[in-house]
């Protein structure tokens, strides 16, 4: 994707050929900086710290992480190690376990001096599987917007969406922007809602970024604006992320996707949720049962923004001493869900219908 005519991955390989290089994305949007990971504990930090973010993205980070971690110690003892460790640092997106293990499948029969070089390999088909996956999600996603124009007769299609689901949630396309990059593309007039995504803000500091270094129309609203534009008629789909689905279609995604999912249904608004196959959760048959994180407080009581001068400060909103929670994911229930878009097709939010892309 694009930033100022250039295009860019969020992570890719080192020119040195034994590190990667990540977009820092707690810098966005004020300043794209690169920021090289060299260790395990570089890649380990970089996911906790969310300089990487989104579940596909998370994912191809922590396989890079392995093969890091091979070059400091590839015996039996220092792949457990890092995999430990780097399953430790997001509980909720599935697909860092999958990427696990994926490494693990690849790594644990080969004696300890293939592991370093096997494991970047590995690392990098990963990242280049989840491009290709995006792009299909894009392919069969872009039908619905293209349907919305006809229906308009030409007229621009509002697309509501939650938090960044973006290119920069994943290695490249993006899960839930990839049908609005392709309609874009395609001449299709395609106008974005984006929620700002409290507390961490992603919608308005990533995914604004990133349609606005590609040129796509789309407007900044409030978190809780989403009702009142459903209700007004402005918002025709809804296309959001998610970074667990469990086998019987219940999604969990940024705190805040269940009461725009609420209001869809009240409003008879289409509520699709683009996802890859790695995040699906197939040991797992309830959302009830999908571990939720809980981050720092301060992301709540404080925000980061640009001052005047240019620089970027943090400062607090609450007042000192009042307790904040800080729920990251909150669960949808498959009923609420009009229908999964994955790089195999589109279905229904079900484990049938699961079922019938993934048997």
């Amino acid at each position: 994707m694009n930033i100022d005519g250039k295009p860019y991955r969020t992570i890719w390989p080192g020119a040195d050929g034994v590190s990667a290089e990540i977009i820092d994305q707690t810098k966005l949007p004020f300043a794209l900086e690169i920021v090289s990971l060299r260790t395990l504990q570089d890649a380990a930090h970089a996911i906790a710290s969310m300089q990487v973010r989104g579940a596909p993205l998370i994912g191809a980070t922590a396989a890079y992480g392995v093969a890091l971690a091979m070059r400091e110690d590839a015996s039996g003892a220092g792949l457990a190690r890092a995999c430990d460790v780097l399953a430790a640092t997001r509980p909720t997106a599935v697909n860092l376990r999958w990427a696990l293990d994926e490494m693990r499948k690849v790594l644990e029969p080969l004696a300890p001096e293939a592991r370093t070089a096997a494991a970047f390999a590995r690392a990098a088909e990963i990242c280049d599987e989840d491009v290709e996956t995006c792009r299909k999600i894009g392919e069969h996603g872009v039908g619905l917007i293209e349907a919305h124009a006809e229906r308009k007769r030409g007229e621009t299609v509002n697309v509501l969406t939650h938090c960044n689901a973006g290119w920069l949630a994943t290695v490249d396309w993006g899960t839930a922007l990839a049908p609005v990059y392709m309609a874009f593309d395609k001449g299709i007039s395609v106008h974005v809602w984006v929620d700002e995504t409290r507390p961490r803000n992603q919608g308005a500091s990533l995914t604004a970024f990133e349609l606005g270094a590609h040129g796509v129309p789309h407007t900044i609203v409030a978190d809780n604006t989403g009702g009142h534009l459903m209700q007004a008629g402005l918002v025709d789909l809804c296309i959001v992320g998610t970074d667990r689905t469990t086998a019987n279609g219940d999604v969990a995604n940024k705190i805040g996707t269940y009461l725009k999912a609420l209001a869809a249904k009240d409003n008879g608004v289409q509520f699709f949720v683009a996802l890859p196959h790695s995040t699906i959760d197939w040991t797992l048959d309830d959302g009830r049962n999908i571990p939720i994180e809980q981050r720092d407080a301060s992301e709540v009581t404080h925000m980061t923004g640009q001052l005047p001068d240019g620089s970027v400060a943090t400062v607090a909103i609450a007042p000192p001493g009042s307790a904040a929670a800080n729920y990251a994911f909150d669960v949808t229930p498959a009923r609420l869900v009009t229908g999964f878009i994955t790089e195999r097709g589109i279905t229904v939010a079900s484990r049938e219908g699961l079922s019938l892309l993934y048997s």
